[in-house]
Order: structure tokens, then C-alpha cells, then sequence
């Protein structure tokens, strides 16, 4: 059996332990990180696919968590309402404000203390101010509020900066006649791990890649009994004979295992990981993953120091 490969049965799952596990030849961290590849298999606006191949899930689970929750953003913070008549209470159209994500450079910026006040260093301001009228014709105007009802005012420093909502059809609240919306918004630079609405990503994640064999030559109807049984479509029909078309696609239900008779071996490769990271449109994707990367490297350098402090103290 290979060492590098979970196997999948009808019920069970077989050889997970670790690649560093004496059971899978105890390979040393160093020579896992010389094997270590990274590859963009798909890439758009605001979505990427990429495979990272030679790690451990460990690995790949601490650049997942980075990404979903230490990648720093700009998002609302403090929210000074000077009117609010409409039908949402002033604590839940805040919530709603400091949701809408913020197109900014965090890197401009430093985080703010509870001692600092607000500048142009550690700050951005927007204005809301919206008010529903009924016109003479008897129709509504400003009936909604969007997320494009918000009027960055910049602050000293910031005249050369591009700022704006990420999406301008956002619907903040909804106004009858009469009702009024004033209010400033600070937006502060901060994490995910404080709070969700400073994540630059709407979901990041990973699962092994699929490997799919058959053991046998597959014609006929138990070929085309194979391609209906996998909703994926994994497998297609090729010269008569069943193949694996799409291994990539395998979700891992497991149909194809549920009859034997399909010599199907189905596994996960250990150190193959898809990575899948959507972002909210704050950060690009690529620049999620950079980010993120450097984080995890600045973490481990820090571990380092601590290790190398510990080792050369003199014991009591």
C-alpha cells in the first residue's frame, strides 16, 4: 500500500497517519518542504483554486485558519447615528453597517488603540445621510438605502486614495416617507479572529485530491452502470470501456464503492491539497494567499526565537 495514499472502502478509512508518522517511513520535515510545490489552477476577480502539493494537513490547515481569520482589513467600526427613524433599532443598522466590506489598502493604515483618536493614519470616514420623501406626483424617492449611499470623506492624508464600498447594490435599510438616516462611520483596521466582518474571505478551504483506479476493464452495461451511479460524472465512456474522466470532481460519496463489481479503488493523496478561497472582493485572492503566507512565516521565525531563547538559558 502507498504510503502517501488514505484509502477509501464502503465504510472505512484506511492508512490516515501522517506522512512524518514511523508507520509512513518517517520523513523529515525538511525533506517535506523540498518537495513543496504551489500551483494556480484557476483564477478569477474574486475566487481561486490553486494545489499545494508536499505538505501536511496541519500545514494546510494553519494557512486555511490565516486566511479566514489574521489577514488584516479595513471594515466600519464605530457608527455615530444622528437619525435613525426607520423600522431597524440603532444596534442592528450598525451590525448591518459594519458588514458592508470596504474596498481599502490595509497596509496604509495602522491599527488603532483605544488611546488614539481617530486620524488618517488609523481611520476612514464616511457619511450616510438619506431622507424618504413623497414628491408632488405622489411617487417615492429614496425608498432604499444602498451600500453606494456612502460618501467617503477622506481625511487628511488620504486625498490620493482609492475608497469605496467593495459592491455598491448592498441594501442597507428600507425608508417610508417622512423617515431619515444620518450617520458617520469610522472604519478602523483589525482581523477575523476579532471579528468576522474584517475576514477577507467568504469561506476558505481545502480538501484532498482524489485518486481514482480501476481494477478491471469495465464494458458494456456495467460501464454505463458505473457513469450513472457517480453523480459527479468522475467517469465517462471511452471506446466501449469505463474511464476516469474527471478525478478532480470525486466528492467522495462513495457510490462507486458500494458494488464490488466495479473494481473501483478510490483514495486520498496525503499531500495533495485543493485549496478553494473566495474572497469577499476586499483583497484579491492572490493577495489573500501572499498575505497569509507571510503571515504563517513570520509565526514560525517567532517560534523559532522563543525555541533558540529556551535552549540557550541556563537551567536552574
Amino acid at each position: 500500500m502507498d504510503v502517501n495514499m488514505a484509502q477509501l472502502k464502503s465504510h472505512t478509512l484506511e492508512n490516515t497517519q501522517t506522512i512524518e508518522h514511523p508507520s509512513s517511513g518517517g520523513k523529515a520535515l525538511s525533506d517535506i518542504f523540498d518537495n513543496l510545490t504551489l500551483e494556480i489552477i484557476e483564477e478569477n476577480p474574486d475566487d481561486m483554486i490553486i494545489d499545494i502539493k508536499g505538505i501536511e494537513a496541519p500545514l494546510a490547515n494553519a494557512l486555511r485558519r490565516i486566511m479566514i481569520s489574521e489577514v488584516p482589513t479595513m471594515a466600519i467600526e464605530d457608527v455615530d447615528l444622528y437619525q435613525n427613524t426607520s423600522v431597524i433599532p440603532d444596534e442592528v443598522l450598525a451590525h448591518r453597517l459594519g458588514l458592508i466590506p470596504i474596498y481599502a489598502e490595509p497596509e496604509k493604515f495602522k491599527y488603532k488603540t483605544q488611546e488614539d483618536s481617530h486620524n488618517g493614519e488609523n481611520s476612514i470616514l464616511f457619511k450616510l445621510h438619506v431622507k424618504c420623501i413623497r414628491l408632488q406626483d405622489k411617487s417615492i424617492q429614496n425608498e432604499n438605502v444602498y451600500s453606494r449611499d456612502l460618501i467617503w470623506s477622506p481625511l487628511p492624508g488620504q486625498e490620493k486614495m482609492h475608497i469605496a464600498p467593495v459592491h455598491s447594490d448592498i441594501l442597507i435599510a428600507k425608508l417610508g416617507p417622512g423617515q431619515e438616516i444620518e450617520a458617520e462611520l469610522w472604519c478602523e483596521k483589525g482581523i477575523g479572529a476579532t471579528h468576522t466582518k474584517w475576514s477577507p474571505v467568504c469561506t476558505a478551504s481545502y480538501r484532498l485530491m482524489p485518486s481514482i483506479t480501476l481494477s478491471q476493464i469495465l464494458k458494456g452495461e456495467n460501464a454505463k452502470a458505473l457513469k450513472r451511479k457517480c453523480q459527479a460524472k468522475v467517469f465517462d465512456i471511452e471506446d466501449g470501456k469505463a474511464i476516469v474522466a474527471n478525478m478532480r470532481d470525486c466528492t467522495s460519496c462513495r457510490e462507486c464503492l458500494r458494488d464490488e463489481n466495479f473494481g473501483v479503488v478510490l483514495g486520498k493523496v496525503k499531500d495533495h491539497f485543493i485549496f478553494s478561497i473566495e474572497s469577499t472582493g476586499i483583497l484579491k485572492p492572490r493577495r489573500i494567499l501572499r498575505d497569509a503566507i507571510l503571515i504563517l512565516k513570520k509565526k514560525a521565525r517567532d517560534w523559532i526565537d522563543i525555541i533558540n531563547v529556551y535552549k540557550h538559558t541556563p537551567k536552574s
